[in-house]
């Protein structure tokens, strides 16, 4: 099972149900993926084939929807 938080400009953040514990979101474009951790700090934590500005934008997103990543992951894990 793979939630999604929200869709925006051609990105999907979602969680994978059955993974590790700490807070974080992956996002998904045709072309590549990323995963971010969301605590202690949003940080980068692996790319698979986005670009450097694919990157900058998917951070961005992830920052202006910090809270409400956080509140669906607490939702959805119940954390």
């Amino acid at each position: 099972m793979s939630p999604t938080v929200f869709n925006e400009s051609g990105f999907r953040f979602f969680f994978f149900s059955r993974e590790e514990s700490r807070m974080h979101v992956h996002v998904h474009c045709g072309h590549g993926e990323a995963k971010y951790w969301m605590e202690p700090e949003i940080e980068l934590a692996k790319n698979y084939g986005l670009t450097t500005k694919d990157l900058q934008t998917v951070r961005q997103l992830v920052e202006a929807n910090a809270d409400a990543i956080r509140n669906a992951w607490r939702k959805h894990f119940g954390s």
